[in-house]
């Protein structure tokens, strides 16, 4: 087994951040950090930094700190961020729409290639270039063409029938953001994005300090 495929999830997840705040310090002129400046911008402590990024080999030089740029550089590599990646979105309503029109997508190599849906007013109009087709023609698309990730943003009662579908036709990665959690072969990956329980979080903690404040 490969040393990076024992790594904790909560490390994976914690890295993009440490990547967007580089890319920050990269666009501010700054060449060097140490982990406590990190440690500062992104809320975890120096140690956890350091933990982290000694799983991978460290990258830093006592004395010295951290060479922003081939820090970026080699998160970008464990991210798989130095690759180019084809999508296609399955739902082109608000939430479908929302996500062609993500700018995220082109601040690394992310193409989204095309959208579906059945809705037949929206069926051949274009976002971004990325032409919507209809829903029925999807397993044609996927046979000729070569994509990495599916988006799915399709009302739950169909989301499972969706996924299905494009797994069959080979794709393996699945960026959920339909309100269900989606069962999957181990063979395909799944991230599943639940808004909702975002906003319930967020709410749990406005009232826990609406509570100290009385």
């Amino acid at each position: 087994m490969d040393k990076h495929e024992r790594i904790s999830p909560a490390v994976i997840r914690r890295l993009p951040k440490y990547y967007r705040y580089l890319g920050e310090l990269t666009n501010s002129g700054i060449h060097k950090t140490s982990s406590r400046e990190l440690s500062e911008m992104t809320g975890f402590s120096a140690s956890q930094i350091r933990q982290d990024l000694n799983n991978f080999g460290g990258f830093g030089q006592q004395g010295f700190g951290y060479d922003v740029e081939n820090l970026r550089n080699e998160i970008a590599k464990i991210l798989g961020l130095d690759k180019k990646y084809r999508l296609i979105i399955i739902g082109a309503g608000n939430i479908g729409q929302a996500m062609a029109n993500y700018t995220g997508y082109y601040e690394a190599d992310y193409e989204v290639v095309a959208l579906f849906d059945k809705n037949p007013k929206l069926v051949g109009l274009s976002i971004r270039n990325a032409l919507i087709n209809d829903v029925d023609n999807l397993e044609s698309f996927l046979n000729k063409e070569k994509i990495d990730i599916a988006v799915i943003c399709t009302p739950k009662n169909v989301s499972q029938q969706i996924a299905e579908r494009v797994v069959q036709c080979g794709i393996k990665a699945i960026w959920n953001f339909a309100p269900k959690d989606l069962k999957m072969p181990e063979t395909v990956y799944v991230e599943n994005v639940h808004l909702n329980e975002s906003l319930f979080s967020l709410t749990y903690y406005y009232n826990q300090m609406n509570k100290e404040k009385n």
